[in-house]
């Protein structure tokens, strides 16, 4: 007999694991393969973008690969628990989502086009999983830094949605919001497909070509 699966459930701060005042593990010093420190402060004219596209295994190799990315790490963010455990991000009772921290010159790679390889690395229509991947741990969202990333955020969502519906796909569910405290992973999941080669990856796209990411001249073309 087959019972129903209970619908994931975002906590609300009073049901959410209470966390620690202090990490259980350090952060690594330095990034696997762009040999780059993972922690901040980072070098002046940089700046930072955050992101949850499913498991962040598969979503990190995606931004490490990008031109002018400095550096990559994965955390949890968007929930109430600070200095979460994997294991209770996974209980769905933290509220956090799995995230990449991209850090990135502005100079030779836009904001814009990070967003294009956002939403073309994931399917944004399939609320709380990714592929067979189901929790509000693999919810969509963009975590934004300032009104700019904010406003470019939203203005990218509503450029591929009508998009998205001409391929068939229905809403949208990435949630956009200014980005709230950043809580580190473990040091095993940092780069983790670097040090695993044929370690899991569900990160997988719709194939709609997501109509943004080219940068405007001062003259508007």
């Amino acid at each position: 007999m087959l019972f129903p699966t209970r619908e994931p459930r975002l906590p609300s701060p009073e049901e959410a694991l209470k966390g620690r005042p202090e990490p259980e593990f350090p952060l690594q010093e330095r990034h696997t393969v762009l040999g780059t420190p993972l922690g901040g402060p980072y070098p002046a004219g940089l700046e930072v973008a955050d992101f949850a596209l499913g498991c962040f295994w598969g979503a990190e190799r995606k931004f490490w690969q990008a031109e002018g990315v400095w550096t990559t790490l994965v955390g949890y963010q968007g929930g109430h628990t600070p200095h979460p455990a994997y294991e209770e991000v996974c209980s769905g009772l933290t509220g956090h989502t799995e995230v990449v921290r991209v850090v990135f010159d502005p100079a030779k790679v836009s904001y814009e086009a990070l967003l294009k390889l956002f939403w073309e690395s994931h399917n944004p229509t399939q609320g709380f999983r990714q592929g067979n991947d189901r929790g509000t741990q693999y919810r969509s969202a963009i975590y934004t830094h300032s009104p700019a990333q904010q406003s470019a955020a939203e203005s990218s969502r509503d450029a591929y949605q009508p998009v998205l519906n001409g391929s068939g796909y229905g809403p949208i569910t990435t949630e956009i919001l200014p980005a709230g405290p950043f809580w580190y992973a473990e040091p095993y999941h940092q780069q983790y497909l670097a040090r695993n080669i044929n370690g899991y990856c569900g990160t997988g796209g719709t194939g709609v070509s997501c109509p943004i990411g080219v940068a405007k001249t001062d003259n508007g073309s």
